[in-house]
């Protein structure tokens, strides 16, 4: 019997050999950068060599020490084990509260782009709890459109309206980063026209601006152009469908005129048919996965806590505004799946005018929303806009359940 050809099965062992030696290489630049071990690394290097795995999530974290002695630790010693050892099985690099310097980030971004060098496929990178200056987030613009990045999170990083923009100077007409996350960054109304550009050239579907200062300006700049465009596609939706029913009905005249065609016919036509299908059967084969376009269009948009209310010279205008696009985007949004807007008074009218958008997509039987709001509304404008987002939830967990 002909063995059967599949994938070579790891050897036993080989990711303890390579891990412990990844850990004897670590703790040696730690000694020679005056750093101290990271806790974190060192107990997930461990715990992967016991259960014989690699490591695919590194977690940088400093040592909690009452003690003055301790050295602190540095970002730069796991960068360069990473690069000695040429491990490439690292998906996710999360630092948090780290003291990060220049070098540090020249070196970061070194790592994560590609030309002509190890290719080190980190798909996540997070740092947390450090304040980053304009230099860094420059540097770390430039080394985007040659990473594979696809998340990016700089939450806690009190970075402001002019860093943001630096750093989306290097993503210009990126289709890679799908996910930014830019809590509590101090970013103000100005910020608002920044994302938005970002949006409609990028791929980024996945905003998080939780924790800011956008007000209601800032947010009606962010939200304008894909509320728009949701509701253009939306238009030419309903046409299509209009179309398509005027279609039915005559494909179904013609259907009664076919009936009575001979079998021979019949027979010529299913070999047609089964010769266009193998044709493209092979056609879509032949076809390659496509890239995310760039577009004006949101998956997951979260603005809680963005003083979107009637403080700050904000008229009751700008409120209805906001409101206004935010329901237009429900209404249309076949993309949309999750909406944060807690923590900004939008008051009992806009709540209404969210929940009658929120019946409107479910009588259309658009795809299901998660979304939270303010509790500061009647209780009963509440229950209804958690009745219409929740319902379809616990319907499908009953069926798995039976």
């Amino acid at each position: 019997m002909p063995k059967l050809k599949g994938k070579p099965k790891p050897k036993a062992g080989l990711a303890m050999n390579i891990l412990e030696k990844f850990l004897q290489t670590y703790e040696k630049h730690c000694t020679a950068s005056q750093s101290c071990v990271s806790p974190t690394i060192k107990h997930d290097l461990q715990q992967c060599i016991t259960n014989d795995m690699f490591i695919t999530k590194f977690v940088l974290t400093n040592v909690e020490s009452l003690s003055r002695n301790v050295h602190p630790v540095y970002l730069t010693p796991l960068l360069r084990t990473i690069r000695d050892e040429r491990y490439r099985r690292g998906k996710e690099l999360c630092i948090c509260g780290i003291n990060l310097y220049p070098q540090d980030i020249a070196n970061l971004a070194i790592l994560l782009e590609l030309d002509g060098r190890t290719i080190y496929p980190f798909s996540k990178l997070e740092i947390t709890h450090h304040v980053l200056d304009l230099w860094s987030m420059e540097r770390l613009g430039m080394a985007l459109p040659y990473s594979r990045l696809s998340s990016l999170v700089l939450d806690y990083s009190k970075c402001g309206d002019n860093c943001v923009n630096r750093l989306t100077d290097g993503l210009d007409g990126n289709r890679k980063l799908l996910t930014l996350s830019l809590c509590y960054c101090d970013l103000g109304p100005e910020s608002g026209i920044t994302l938005a550009t970002l949006v409609v050239q990028t791929a980024i579907c996945n905003l998080f601006l939780d924790g800011n200062h956008l007000q209601c300006l800032g947010a009606i700049e962010l939200l304008r152009p894909v509320a728009e465009y949701e509701e253009s596609i939306g238009q030419v939706k309903k046409a299509n469908a209009q179309l398509s029913l005027e279609a039915a009905n005559k494909d179904a005249d013609l259907h009664s005129k076919v009936v009575n065609l001979n079998t021979t016919s019949k027979t010529n036509s299913r070999t047609t048919m089964e010769n266009s299908r193998k044709k493209k059967k092979r056609r879509v084969s032949k076809k390659k996965i496509k890239k995310p376009d760039p577009g004006p269009w949101l998956a997951r948009l979260h603005l809680a806590d963005n003083a979107i209310d009637g403080r700050f010279r904000q008229t009751e205008e700008n409120i209805r505004e906001f409101v206004r696009l935010l329901s237009s985007l429900i209404r249309n949004s076949d993309h949309l799946v999750e909406v944060d807007i807690d923590g900004n008074a939008i008051g009992e009218e806009s709540a209404v005018s969210i929940l009658e958008a929120l019946k409107d997509r479910k009588k259309d039987k658009m795809p299901h929303i998660n979304i939270e709001v303010t509790p500061q509304m009647s209780s009963m404008t509440f229950r209804e806009i958690f009745k219409n987002c929740f319902k379809t939830a616990k319907k499908r967990k009953k069926k798995k359940i039976k």
